[in-house]
Formats: structure tokens, sequence, C-alpha cells
């Protein structure tokens, strides 16, 4: 046997469909109950806390109880990360599961990934940030750029307060609908953040999709497309 990482188990984790049904519909970031996730993976509540422990186990999620429920959520953002990387490469090789259609749409165009912006919108950003050194790039690694500091402190998004985090500041996050990468880590999730606090943008209702109103969208292609 090689020495290195198990991928084969978490593979076969993430591989049964009923347990990628429901690994997906966490990464909103958001916490479900076992019988919301049995609904989203079309399973039972006895087969789907099966699933759940299978998912536990493998430290792909985490628990927490309130009173008497129990809310799983992704483990992690390197979890969503991976499930996000996973769902380019179904993208680019296999058929979709239905046909796309107008939420899928706004899917591409913007959408949270379990706490930062993905879509169209987020691979623009992240160009952006890169062609005006805000932000620098090395291979697959990204960090703060010559310009960086100045530019966030500008609007309100302390840099040196998210370097205190345990999480990567910055990090390449393979976009599914793009095939490219937007911004993640503590600073990809500080900017939506300031995306929601503004009222640019709004969470669409049972959905990841984000969705900006008029004003929102040129307020933030201004702030950071320009």
């Amino acid at each position: 046997m090689r020495n290195g990482p198990d991928i084969a188990r978490i593979a076969n984790l993430v591989g049964d469909p009923a347990r990628a049904n429901m690994l997906t519909a966490l990464m909103d970031g958001g916490a479900l109950t076992a019988s919301e996730l049995a609904l989203e993976a079309g399973v039972t509540v006895q087969t789907a806390s099966s699933h759940l422990s299978k998912l536990m186990e493998g430290g792909l999620l985490s628990l927490a109880a309130q009173g008497r429920h129990r809310y799983y959520g992704l483990a992690n953002a390197q979890v969503a990360s991976m499930l996000e990387s996973i769902m380019g490469v179904a993208e680019a090789s296999g058929p979709q599961r239905v046909r796309p259609g107008p939420r899928d749409a706004s899917m591409r165009e913007a959408r949270i990934c379990y706490d930062h912006l993905a879509g169209d919108q987020a691979v623009a950003m992240l160009d952006g940030f890169l062609a005006r050194n805000i932000l620098a790039r090395d291979g697959e690694r990204i960090a703060m750029g010559e310009a960086g500091p100045s530019f966030f402190r500008a609007i309100g998004i302390e840099p040196d307060a998210l370097k205190k985090s345990r999480r990567p500041l910055c990090r390449a996050c393979l976009d599914w609908s793009v095939r490219r990468s937007h911004l993640a880590g503590s600073l990809g999730a500080a900017i939506f953040d300031k995306i929601i606090a503004e009222k640019w943008a709004r969470r669409e209702a049972n959905s990841r999709a984000v969705v900006f109103s008029p004003t929102g969208r040129r307020a933030f292609e201004k702030t950071f497309l320009a």
C-alpha cells in the first residue's frame, strides 16, 4: 500500500448519491437537521442517519446541538472547496442530472460557496484584484499584493485583523461553473460579509444564488471590478 492520504475513503464518502446531495445542500454554509437532509437526499430519516454517521466519522461534517435538535454542517471551508472542485470536474466531464434552467443562470452569475462569493462575478473580482496588484498569484497560491492593504482598509476591511484567524487569508477556490478560481479564505469571507452588509445583494431563499440589486451591482463593480 502506498503512503499518503487515503483518497479512496473520502471519494467513497462523497461518491454515494444520497451523501453527495446532503453535502451539496450544506454548501451555503448553513446547518440542517437529519430530517431536512433526508429530504434533500430523497431517503428515509433512518437511512439519512446512517449516511450522516459515516460523514461524521470521515470528518466531512460538524454537529451542533440546540435544545432537542441536532444540526449538521460542513466541517470547514476546505470541505466546501473540495466539493466545489468536484462539481467543476463533473460539470466538465459528465452529463447534467437536470437540464439547466433560469435558476442555473443565477447560480452561475453569483452564489455563496460556504462563506464566500462564487460564480462569474467572483471570478471577475479575483481577476481584477490580480491585474491591479491588490492580490498576487504564484501558481495556485494567492497572497496580498502591494496595493492590497491600502485598498482593503479604504473599504473597511482590515487585513491585519483577518491574519489573526487560523484559516488562510487568501485561498484560490476552483469555481465549478467557470472552471477558474475565485477568492476564498478569511478575506473572501470578509468581502462577502461586506456585500451583504451594504445590501448590494441578497441571498435567494432556498438556494445558494446571490442576487444583486441594480444599484448594488453598480456599487459592487465600482468597488471591486473597476
